[in-house]
């Protein structure tokens, strides 16, 4: 690690991802011979199995399975061309060519899915005994959580006709939408000037200032970011709006209570839950401002204003070239066990990663799991900087659950979104470790403290504030409808300054920054999955300190059951009990911990004067 080096965010220029694994170009013509295997299986699929639960003599839980069996095969192929379009788009939103392709892929897809449609709704409406008996048929035991979670949304499900429809229009309703918030962002370049000179750079770039040491370059870029926010901020809000009333309309058809509850029933959680999750958040936002007017106090300011919240504690806190960080990442995770190490270095050593910085690719990271036959890829934009160590260690945590949960199958890989986040966040906690391990000088480690203290708070108080806008977004939007830039940049406020307190100020500019955060517009109420994800893994980390190598088997176990069972019970076989408030309040102890071992280690540090 260097302690301060400017050039280290160009150190993972080349570092792109081979998506070969897929298809070897877009003019490929395994695409199109995919695309029309798919349709050719999917209109056999019909002909086959529609109204099969209607006929004599009844389905057998051998039928049953060779049902979804044949059902998963047609899914994972008719996802391939698509999964690999979106990560060419991703990496370069600015090639006409991309979009187009993207746009195709969900074009053809929506083709293909029209003709499966019926299985869900079919499987929905055979009675309860009748679906009892056979998902707890042995023949279908692999498949059976699948199953049983389908049935759950049976109140909700549209006939066959609507289904079809809806799922068509959306291409150039809601996806239309997202695709044009994720071009424009593309797109945006924000001006920002710093020690005399002035640059036009990506909103990447300008947000990664804000993390810098000095107090004018931050202001700077929260500058820029401001004044391109608002220049976009029209179209951003239209965007916005449609899409909040697009889900009120599905609400409303069908027949959810509330804004929330479909994004509830996906998790595999119960709407008390998460409101005690909330809660929980709530009466903690105590923490966030005991620590900030810590952070204050360390950097010498009267005033903490919202482009000081990410300043380092220490200026020498240092910066890691691309090799430093996948030695770092590769060594964290082989320590504590080889086989997930092993997974790491296939990441690294066949091209998995694209993290170099460029002109038009997507802002943010992400690991796309994709299908089963193929390894899931990365996409980061690695600046140099401690927390691009952390998101590198966070995205291969998702790369290595979704690589060991693919023997599920393609059903059943994925988990819902309040486990998803257990082995990335785990995975930065092990990095974390190993960084402080390292260091020996007390300001340094207090900085790593605090940029840890801070990463949780992003994910867990943060996460909790944007659940809590969106709350207030949708259910303005259905009283009231189309709301103004003005009436969502107050929601924006009121949200922030309630986890904040008194400890920052925030600047009347800090409206508008609720208007680049892509969760709000691809997937609503997914933020409050981060704080559930972090909570959990705090408590499985302390039950790691505990057990030591005892709990690694446990966990790797976890991870290979990808969505076979409920998040309840995959947690209760961990020996932990998430449908408890306790549990929620126990997570917030060890965040609390944390913040007095930041406290103790500044008592022992001359205080900087007050600027």
């Amino acid at each position: 690690m260097n302690k301060k080096n400017p050039h280290t965010g160009g150190s993972a220029a080349g570092i792109r991802w081979n998506l070969g694994d897929y298809y070897t170009s877009p003019d490929d013509p395994a695409v199109e011979k995919d695309l029309k295997k798919t349709l050719h299986l999917a209109l056999a699929f019909e002909k086959n199995y529609k109204g099969i639960f209607d006929r004599k003599p009844e389905v057998t839980g051998a039928v049953l399975a060779r049902i979804v069996k044949d059902y998963e095969e047609i899914l994972a192929l008719r996802d391939r061309p698509y999964v690999y379009a979106y990560l060419l788009f991703s990496g370069n939103t600015q090639e006409p060519a991309y979009g187009r392709m993207l746009q195709m892929m969900q074009q053809r897809s929506t083709e293909i899915s029209k003709h499966l449609i019926f299985m869900n709704l079919e499987w929905c409406a055979i009675d309860e005994k009748k679906a009892q008996n056979l998902v707890n048929d042995k023949q279908v035991a692999l498949w059976k959580h699948f199953l049983q979670a389908l049935r759950r949304y049976k109140p909700h499900l549209l006939s066959e006709p609507e289904e079809k429809i809806v799922d068509e229009l959306e291409n150039t309703g809601s996806v239309a939408f997202i695709r044009l918030f994720d071009e424009m962002l593309g797109a945006a370049r924000f001006t920002v000037q710093t020690k005399g000179k002035t640059r036009e750079i990506s909103e990447e770039e300008a947000l990664s200032r804000l993390y810098d040491s000095d107090r004018e370059t931050r202001k700077a870029a929260a500058k820029g970011l401001t004044e391109g926010f608002n220049k976009l901020l029209k179209p951003l809000t239209f965007i916005f709006n449609n899409l909040v009333q697009y889900h009120s309309t599905q609400d409303r058809l069908r027949k959810y209570v509330n804004p929330m509850a479909n994004r509830n029933l996906s998790n595999e959680i119960n709407g008390k839950a998460v409101d005690a999750l909330l809660k929980t958040c709530d009466e903690n936002n105590g923490l966030v401002a005991r620590y900030y007017r810590l952070k204050a106090r360390l950097l010498g300011l009267k005033t903490l204003y919202d482009y000081d919240r990410y300043a380092p504690i220490s200026g020498d806190l240092p910066t890691c070239t691309w090799k430093e960080a996948r030695e770092m990442v590769g060594a964290s995770y082989r320590s504590f066990s080889p086989e997930l190490g092993g997974i790491v270095d296939d990441f690294f050593s066949k091209h998995w990663i694209d993290a170099e910085l460029r002109p038009g690719k997507r802002s943010g990271a992400f690991c796309a799991g994709g299908t089963p036959d193929v390894h899931p890829y990365i996409q980061m934009n690695y600046n140099g900087h401690l927390r691009d160590v952390s998101t590198l260690a966070h995205e291969l945590g998702h790369g290595v659950h979704q690589s060991l949960s693919n023997k599920q199958g393609y059903l059943q890989a994925d988990t819902p979104l309040t486990l998803a986040e257990t082995a990335s966040v785990f995975g930065e906690m092990l990095t974390f470790q190993r960084l402080m391990e390292t260091q020996k000088d007390p300001r340094v480690k207090l900085a790593l403290i605090c940029s840890k203290i801070e990463d949780v708070f992003a994910t867990v108080f943060r996460q909790a504030c944007m659940t809590r806008f969106e709350q207030k977004v949708h259910q303005a939007r259905r009283k009231e409808g189309e709301l103004t830039p003005e009436t969502i940049a107050g929601f924006w406020m009121e949200a922030n300054q309630a986890m904040f307190g008194n400890s920052v100020k925030l600047t009347e500019s800090y409206g508008c920054w609720w208007s680049y955060i892509g969760h709000f517009i691809r997937s609503p109420f997914y933020c409050y999955a981060y704080s559930f994800g972090e909570l959990l893994v705090l408590s499985l980390y302390a039950l790691y300190r505990k057990e030591g190598k005892d709990f690694v088997p446990k966990y790797i176990e976890l991870l290979s059951a990808g969505g076979t069972d409920s998040p309840e019970a995959l947690a209760r076989k961990m020996g932990l009990d998430i449908s408890k408030p306790s549990f929620w309040k126990q997570g917030m102890g060890l965040i609390a911990g944390m913040v007095e071992e930041a406290e103790t280690l500044a008592a022992g540090l001359k205080p900087s004067k007050k600027k």
